[in-house]
This record gives structure tokens, C-alpha cells and sequence, in this order.
């Protein structure tokens, strides 16, 4: 007899507006929560033992919220806006104060990205005002890092990654464009390392695995591009996943590296095994594109979850602990 298509084990609603971006953040001996940005500017900061909002926070103007970030073990919030702002939220002691912002110029729908390098500094990579560029900044001090404008014209920057290699070398950056190119960067030097056309119609999202080098990216198309950085920081492509209907919003790994999930626009998730992209399931549940996914890092493996932020402007949220093994 099969399994019973799987269900979430509950939902979130109230968000007010397609939900764009999501972000756990879970330590040891906190309360859980789950950040949701929505598509009408609000910011709900969900507790996830009582399931309800521990607090809403509007810093957008009534702007979309597509990216959100913690640091500094949750103290600090970090919010994108298409109002063209990056906001930094002070979150102490139950504050939600805007402690600064910096201002992108970029009217994209390009995601941030953020890199501890030490400790209490990160960096911010965004995209600028012009549609191929892409800024670096060190925070807490906003002190600019490097700018990164491919030498041929790629169109729009459209998803960005940084990341560092396991030995401590130099920073690096992903960053997919329009006509469907990867390039990697050196973000010190300011330097493009590789290029690799990854898909024939502009790179959605993408993620990487820095334990493996390797990354994973989606388009408008019907496939999910894998590739590897080789020991020369080359982007070589490697296998490819044909999905039964086009369009991928976001992807996200799981912290052990054994679970990938894919938001789709045919309103599923869909559950890769990461070590051999092995389809292994498809959520269904929402009624409209699925624009976000990620799962939770809990201490407690038994208590990770999958949160899924759709169109419809509900949350769907799914136990997926015992999906995946080490051999797929």
C-alpha cells in the first residue's frame, strides 16, 4: 500500500500578502521563531511554540520584503526592501528599532547575502543600481568592500551567494544573471574567477554546499542546473533535474547537507536527496506560486522543520526530520 501524500503539520496565516522570504532562527534554550517577509512591506516575527505573530515591524514603506537575515546570534534583523533600502533592525531586549539602513538603488528582485568573516563582522553583498552590479559592504561599519561588474553584458544580476572555503581562503561570490550565466568572484580582489552558462533563460536562485563545492541553480526553465567549483575555482556543470512543470522560485539546502528543497511555481515543494539530486517528494498544499523555502536550525533534530511561503499568502510548515540519507 503507498504512503499518504504528506501534509503540513500546521499553517501560518495572517501574513497580509504573498510571502517572499523566510528565515528561522533557533538556539538552544530560545524560543523558535520564523521570520516572514510579505509583499505588502510587513515583517512578522513568528513564535513557533504559540504558532502566532511575537511581533509585526513595518520598515519598508508598504514595499514587497524580500530578503531577511539574523546576526549577531539573533540580535540583529536585516530586511530588504523593493523601496530600494536595507534595513538594520535592533532586536535586544524585545526592541524592533532601525539602528541604520543602506540604500541599493536596485529595483530587481535580487536577494542579499551576508558572511561572518570573524567574529561581530559580516559581510553584505546586494545588488546595486546598476542591473549587473553587485556591492560589498563590511558591517557593522558599512566600510565598502568591492564592486562587482561582470565585463560582458549578462543582463540583471538575479541571485547572489557568498561563501568561504572550509581552509579560510578569500571570500567568494556566486551570482546568477539573466541570460542564465554563473560567474564566481573573488571579493577581495574583485576579480571574476569563472563563468558557466548554467541555463538558457535567466538564473532564478541559487544555492551552494561549501563542505562539497558544490551548487545548485533554477530558472524559468523546467531543469535544476548542479554544479562544482574544482580546486582551480572553476564552475563546471555537472547533473541536471528535469522538473514536470517550469519555474523555480528559491532553493534551500538543510544544515546536514542531505535534504535540497525547491519553491516552485506550480505551486509545490519538491525534496531532493542533495549527495545524488534523488527526487524523494512533492508537497502539495498551496493554491498559488510557492515563492520561498527553508528550513529550520534547531538544536534539536527532531524539531527542524520546512516552511514554505506561497502566493496565497500562507505559511505551510512540514516535519521532513526522517527524509533523506547520506546515499542520495
Amino acid at each position: 500500500m503507498s504512503l499518504p501524500p504528506p501534509t503540513p503539520i500546521y499553517t501560518l496565516r495572517g501574513a497580509g500578502g504573498p510571502l517572499s522570504t523566510l528565515h528561522f532562527h533557533c538556539s538552544q534554550g530560545t524560543t523558535p521563531l520564523l521570520f516572514s517577509g510579505s509583499g505588502k512591506g510587513a515583517i512578522h516575527i513568528w513564535n513557533l511554540n504559540t504558532r502566532r505573530p511575537e511581533k509585526v515591524v513595518e520598515g519598508h514603506s508598504g514595499n514587497s520584503v524580500i530578503w531577511i537575515n539574523t546576526i549577531q546570534s539573533g540580535q540583529t534583523l536585516i530586511s530588504q526592501g523593493r523601496d530600494m533600502q536595507i534595513c538594520l533592525w535592533d532586536l535586544a531586549e524585545g526592541r524592533s528599532d532601525v539602528l541604520d539602513s543602506i540604500w541599493t538603488g536596485s529595483v530587481g528582485f535580487c536577494q542579499s547575502s551576508t558572511l561572518e568573516t570573524s567574529p561581530g563582522k559580516w559581510l553584505l553583498a546586494f545588488p546595486g543600481e546598476q542591473t549587473e552590479e553587485v556591492k560589498i559592504v563590511e558591517l557593522p561599519s558599512k566600510t565598502p568592500v568591492t564592486t562587482l561588474v561582470p565585463d560582458t553584458k549578462l543582463g540583471m544580476v538575479m541571485c547572489i551567494k557568498l561563501w568561504q572555503s572550509l581552509s579560510g581562503a578569500s571570500p567568494l561570490l556566486l551570482a546568477g544573471y539573466e541570460d542564465g550565466s554563473v560567474l564566481l568572484w573573488d571579493v577581495i580582489l574583485g576579480l571574476k574567477l569563472s563563468q558557466v552558462k548554467s541555463h538558457p533563460e535567466p538564473v532564478m536562485c541559487l544555492t551552494f554546499d561549501p563542505t562539497r563545492l558544490k551548487g545548485i541553480s533554477g530558472s524559468s526553465d523546467s531543469k535544476l542546473s548542479s554544479w562544482i567549483v574544482d580546486n582551480q575555482n572553476n564552475v563546471q556543470l555537472q547533473d541536471s533535474v528535469t522538473l514536470v512543470n517550469p519555474g523555480v522560485s528559491q532553493m534551500c539546502l538543510r544544515d546536514d547537507g542531505k535534504l535540497l528543497a525547491s519553491a516552485g511555481w506550480d505551486h509545490r515543494v519538491r525534496l531532493f536527496g542533495w549527495k545524488r539530486l534523488k527526487p524523494l517528494a512533492v508537497l502539495q498544499y498551496h493554491t498559488d506560486m510557492v515563492l520561498s523555502v527553508a528550513f529550520s536550525n534547531h538544536p534539536d533534530p527532531r524539531q527542524r522543520l520546512l516552511a514554505a511561503g506561497s502566493k496565497d499568502q500562507r505559511i505551510s510548515l512540514w516535519s521532513i526530520y526522517n527524509e533523506g540519507s547520506e546515499n542520495q
